[in-house]
């Protein structure tokens, strides 16, 4: 497909969202599945988030590999995506370069290309943003006595953009209405846990005035992406909050990563969001009314690993929100075979989605995909197949084919008519 064909990209500027492109009139793919519920016709959509781990070490590399058809693992997560074939996926460490080029190129030389006899997928709408990782803070906020590297960025990131997001959409997305909040800062959270310096007897004050006034709360960037499923508006809440470790006793990224995820509790909970503000200044949280579908890859399990205790409850115990509990046979199997860590969880494994170091943290459940209440969940699961499948090679053992997270997905029906 032509680039000149592809949805709308965007990037945000200093001063808010500015669209590079005009969104084409490409036809929305057909639902999966329609059928009468309550009297009305609704469509099924599957939504999926999916950390593919297509970083790298260097700015410009991901381009590289992206300019053929042969990088093995492009293939392999690509040829993920074709499996499962989701309607509008994110994707969470997926470098950000300037004017799309990267998504542009994973997407005409891998996903629109049958993978291992896959079939191929074609997302024409792309939506792709600035990513607070590597931009540098002019701070030493790890406070080790130097000012400069990934961890004085306002998020992790060797450079600008390094474990950035996209969200790819067989519908057409509403360019104009989304709302990126890359710049909100941390300091304007209401009881925001902000870190403490436990060298001191100050509270809250890991951060400096100085650094507060600066520093943002979001690792990667929070987007509301509206997307058009027919005539109804679904809103794709994406993220990727910082994982809560590489600390210290202050446990900034463990506060952090709380924060983060609590920014899309407040969010959709009415009366709870007035005091946010976009990157473009306006305010105030999601219309009481909205559909929305949260996705992501929150560095959170609800029992086990490094969050802080209920950080990932903000979302689940949400009276607004539905948690499907996606789960898999390949994650039970995994958690068997390597012992370790998983042996003493908690949580049932059914329902990990990535596959972590043995001895420490096991294997958790970090990625979620968490629809509104008006939008029912009909079906849902984490692809991670048993060793005896043949798809299992896709995932396989570190060092991993593809990447150490699996990609998870819901099906949810939408009502055909109404906003």
């Amino acid at each position: 497909m032509s680039p000149r064909l592809r949805g709308a990209l965007a990037a945000v500027t200093t001063v808010g969202l500015v669209c590079a492109g005009a969104l084409v009139a490409l036809p929305a793919s057909a639902a999966r599945v329609t059928h009468p519920e309550n009297g009305k016709r609704t469509e099924t959509l599957r939504v999926a988030t999916y950390n593919l781990s297509l970083n790298r070490n260097a700015a410009g590399q991901l381009v590289t590999d992206l300019s053929t058809t042969a990088n093995p693992q492009a293939r392999t997560v690509a040829e993920v995506i074709q499996r499962t074939d989701p309607d509008v996926v994110l994707l969470n460490e997926f470098d950000y370069v300037e004017g799309g080029v990267a998504v542009d190129l994973f997407r005409e030389n891998y996903l629109e290309v049958g993978q291992n006899g896959a079939t191929p997928v074609e997302y024409p709408y792309a939506f792709v943003a600035p990513s607070n990782t590597g931009v540098a803070s002019g701070f030493d906020l790890n406070n080790n006595g130097a000012i400069g590297g990934g961890d004085d960025a306002f998020g992790f990131g060797a450079y600008e953009g390094q474990y950035g997001m996209v969200v790819l959409s067989k519908h057409p997305i509403a360019t104009d209405e989304v709302r990126t909040f890359q710049h909100f800062l941390w300091k304007d959270m209401p009881g925001a846990l902000l870190p403490d310096d436990p060298a001191t007897d100050a509270p809250a004050d890991w951060y400096s005035p100085d650094e507060l006034d600066v520093f943002r709360l979001s690792s990667k960037s929070h987007w509301d992406v509206p997307i058009e499923v027919g005539r109804r508006t679904v809103h794709i809440l994406a993220s990727h909050p910082t994982p809560p470790t590489f600390d210290g006793p202050e446990d900034r990224n463990g506060l952090r990563n709380h924060d983060e995820i609590r920014f899309w509790a407040d969010y959709v909970t009415p009366g709870k969001g007035r005091y946010i503000y976009d990157d473009e200044g306006d305010r105030g949280g999601l219309r009481p009314a909205s559909s929305f579908v949260i996705v992501g890859d929150q560095n959170a399990d609800p029992l086990d690993g490094d969050s802080v205790d209920a950080a990932i409850d903000q979302l689940l115990d949400n009276r607004r929100i539905v948690d499907p509990r996606p789960a898999s046979a390949g994650a039970v199997e995994a958690a068997a075979l390597q012992g370790g860590a998983n042996l003493l969880h908690r949580g049932d494994p059914a329902f990990d989605t990535a596959d972590f170091a043995d001895g420490a943290p096991g294997n958790l459940r970090a990625d979620y995909v968490l629809p509104s209440r008006d939008l029912r969940p009909r079906d849902a699961g984490v692809f991670w197949p048993v060793q005896a499948d043949p798809l299992s090679a896709l995932t396989g053992v570190f060092p991993f084919p593809s990447s150490d997270h699996r990609l998870v997905w819901v099906d949810v029906s939408v009502p055909r008519a109404g906003r």
